[in-house]
């Protein structure tokens, strides 16, 4: 699409701004001052990953056939029903092989995840792995962005175990920098949001120096007031852009505040303070933990919420996001207080079958609410999920088994057109080297080398 009355940002009033700045979509009207006349603006391509452990119940993930995946998808799969045409799922993708270190399966299902290498099994109590695909993707595009990757979680990377002598790094990390530089992932969604909307440090009235607010109401009011200035110079089809940016920030801003207030609330009652908004008629409000919070969704979507603002802002084209870790989480949102591990050796009796199953589901589900809302925001000539390459999936096949040979892999988005989705295709033969590397090429990031045991690429993802 050719961009009509260029409103050009020039870099003079770019580093004007940069005291107090908030990220903003790039409008159909908006152009770099320095990008070449005439050239159309093609929306670039962004890569996430979101992570679950302890694989899936089998029976009701995979579709029953090809022709039916997407007019009866199997029960872990339904609640994507309304972007399933956006999706690719695919059987046949293995895992890394773990022998020697076949007793570890849960310190090696989430770090070989995006790694699809072995850690070093001479050197087991340090970190020894490889570089991570999105570590790759983010070395490659992200001098193009002002954070290089985001990385997200539910939980703090703190699990403590000793599987075949391995590092407790390896538990809780999937982003590796390098082979012993693994990344940290951001468990608080106020401090993400910091990264959104970064304000200066101020001044009390009595002269001390205070830590800014990443929340502060008159600094967050002042910068969208500016954006809403901005209005009346944009296009009817940029000021609605704008209108559902700003919706967005104030939506996840008002309700990270929402959960702080119920955090707030729910110490002051179990220390038997009075507050206004309760008497103590009333059952004491819950209390939102990290990690086992009664409402895990809730934290998942705000999480998932800032990673679409990030994408869209193009603050950063790389995210990872550890939905969960394998060390004893439990779901109370779902009903019942099991253990996720517990569950998963089920020996096929029924009611732990469905209780996995259910915890399978609502992770898919929180993948599925992010997905749906990046289909739902316009980008250039389509939207921002066609511009998005995003893949949900585990390092394990079976939690009862610890299989390894068809991990589970959801791919969601048209990847700036390079994947054709809406298909389930039942007989790939590959493995996870080889998924990982064909996502990182149809994103436009050149690889020098396989990624871990990659042999080659899945040519039947791409679009012909």
């Amino acid at each position: 699409m050719q961009m009509r009355n260029k409103l050009l940002i020039s870099r003079r009033t770019c580093l004007r701004g940069m005291g107090v700045a908030l990220a903003m979509p790039l409008m159909e009207t908006m152009g770099w001052a320095d990008q070449p006349a005439g050239a159309a603006y093609k929306p670039p391509v962004r890569l996430g990953f979101m992570y679950m452990p302890h694989g899936v119940i089998m029976e009701r993930f995979w579709p029953t056939s090809p022709s039916t995946y997407l007019s009866a998808p199997p029960q872990i799969l339904q609640p994507l029903e309304g972007v399933l045409d956006q999706c690719l799922v695919m059987k046949g993708i293995s895992g890394v092989p773990i022998n020697p270190m076949n007793g570890a399966p849960h310190a090696l299902e989430l770090s070989t995840w995006l790694t699809a290498t072995l850690p070093d099994s001479d050197k087991r109590d340090v970190v020894n792995i490889a570089i991570s695909a999105d570590q790759i993707a983010a070395n490659s595009v992200g001098a193009f962005t002002p954070l290089p990757s985001l990385e997200l979680a539910t939980m703090p990377q703190t699990h403590k175990e000793n599987q075949e002598g391995l590092n407790e790094a390896y538990y809780s990390h999937c982003s590796y920098r390098g082979p012993t530089q693994p990344l940290p992932a951001e468990i608080n969604p106020r401090a993400v949001l910091k990264r959104l909307f970064e304000c200066r440090e101020k001044s009390r009235a009595d002269g001390k120096s205070t830590a800014p607010d990443a929340l502060d109401r008159s600094m967050l009011d002042l910068v969208l007031g500016g954006a809403r200035d901005l209005r009346g110079t944009l296009s009817v089809s940029d000021q609605k852009k704008l209108d559902e940016y700003l919706d967005s920030v104030r939506s996840v801003e008002r309700r990270i505040a929402a959960i702080q207030l119920r955090q707030i609330e729910a110490s002051k009652a179990a220390a038997g303070v009075r507050t206004a908004s309760r008497t103590f008629g009333d059952s004491a409000p819950i209390e939102i933990r990290m990690p086992e919070g009664d409402k895990r969704s809730e934290y998942m979507q705000v999480m998932c919420d800032l990673n679409v603002l990030a994408f869209q802002t193009d603050l950063t084209r790389v995210s990872t996001y550890i939905g969960s870790t394998p060390n004893g989480v439990s779901y109370p949102e779902l009903g019942f207080p099991d253990q996720h591990h517990s569950c998963t050796h089920h020996n096929n009796e029924i009611a732990k079958l469905d209780k996995v199953a259910g915890i399978n589901a609502f992770n898919v589900a929180q993948f599925a609410y992010m997905v749906k809302k990046m289909h739902s925001l316009r980008e250039g000539e389509g939207t921002l999920l066609d511009n998005c390459i995003m893949m949900w999936g585990s390092g394990l096949e079976d939690g009862n088994k610890h299989g390894r040979e068809n991990l589970p892999f959801i791919i969601a988005g048209k990847g700036g057109g390079s994947l054709k989705t809406g298909r389930y295709l039942p007989k790939v033969r590959g493995n996870q080297g080889d998924l990982l590397g064909t996502l990182l090429t149809c994103a436009g990031v050149p690889l020098d080398r396989p990624i871990g045991i990659a042999t080659r690429q899945l040519t039947e993802m791409i679009a012909g």
